[in-house]
């Protein structure tokens, strides 16, 4: 069985197509020139275009690292989205306003798709049991997540009850030093090595507080002082002019957990939110309450 090349599998079967015996070989070169069509189409469609009996496609699947079919149509849309986020998001110089536009927006949709499946349920589970029991939530990041922290510091009505986003090491720590046990802190840091946030998460720690991790690297030092840990994997993209697109997975992490946070606030928390809602929309279109 060949192991997927960094989850691309038309790269997989691109590689090993010369060495497939003739009918597996078939399929590999419909897959390659029909990849998208592939994604919705039956294992008995696949056999008849390609003519070859249901079994070798299914032979085919497994040489290619997958577990059957169906996990073999689910590869290639992630290797699609793969696909299209590196191969067409780079942006020069001669592109116009629109090719720009789109780009733009591609990467981040792809991106975002890529996030969604690879997220695990039961860390987010965990994460929102942990913050809804919290006294108050930390939020630790710096550069495009110390963005991520200061936005999630604005859903505290969300979380019903205070947060915090400190914003230089030196806050952070005196943060990290004055929480106890029944606090929380949720850590964010794309590569999940910055000294600071680990020094930090450190401190916490060590006063009682419960950490959650938010992190594109499951095997990270952050991971191993998380007592509850969420793995973001984005689509690593290092065009000069591309979006950061780990901050914006990580907001969308984030608006995931307080929603979800809020979901289980009493009804009279939610009433209190809806009348927050409503005395900030009439702020915005009178200029008053």
């Amino acid at each position: 069985m060949m192991k997927i090349a960094d989850d691309n599998l038309l790269e997989t079967i691109s590689r090993h197509l010369p060495n497939l015996k003739r009918s597996q070989a078939k399929v590999a070169a419909f897959v390659l020139a029909n990849p998208a069509d592939v994604t919705n189409m039956r294992l008995s469609d696949i056999a008849a275009r390609t003519e070859v009996s249901e079994p070798s496609v299914i032979r085919f699947c497994a040489t290619i690292g997958c577990s059957g079919y169906q996990d073999m149509k689910i590869a290639l849309a992630r290797s699609l989205a793969y696909a299209r986020s590196t191969s067409h998001s780079e942006i020069s110089k001669n592109d116009d306003v629109s090719s720009v536009i789109d780009k733009i927006i591609d990467f981040n949709l792809s991106s975002l798709n890529w996030v969604r499946s690879k997220l695990d349920q039961n860390q987010i589970i965990a994460a929102v049991d942990v913050l809804s029991k919290a006294r108050q939530i930390q939020f630790f990041g710096f550069g495009a997540s110390g963005i991520a922290a200061l936005d999630a510091q604005q859903k505290f009505p969300l979380f019903g009850k205070p947060c915090g986003a400190p914003t230089d090491s030196h806050q952070m720590m005196i943060t990290a030093a004055m929480l106890q046990e029944g606090d929380a802190v949720v850590a964010l840091s794309n590569t999940g090595t910055t000294r600071e946030i680990l020094q930090a998460v450190q401190v916490a720690r060590d006063r009682g507080a419960l950490v959650v991790g938010i992190s594109g690297g499951s095997e990270s030092p952050l991971s191993r002082k998380s007592d509850v840990f969420i793995t973001v994997e984005t689509l690593e993209n290092t065009d000069l002019y591309t979006p950061t697109i780990s901050r914006i997975a990580a907001m969308v992490v984030i608006d995931i957990l307080s929603t979800l946070a809020s979901l289980q606030l009493p009804e009279d928390h939610q009433d209190r939110i809806r009348e927050m809602k409503s005395m900030l929309s009439n702020i915005r279109s009178t200029g008053m309450i």
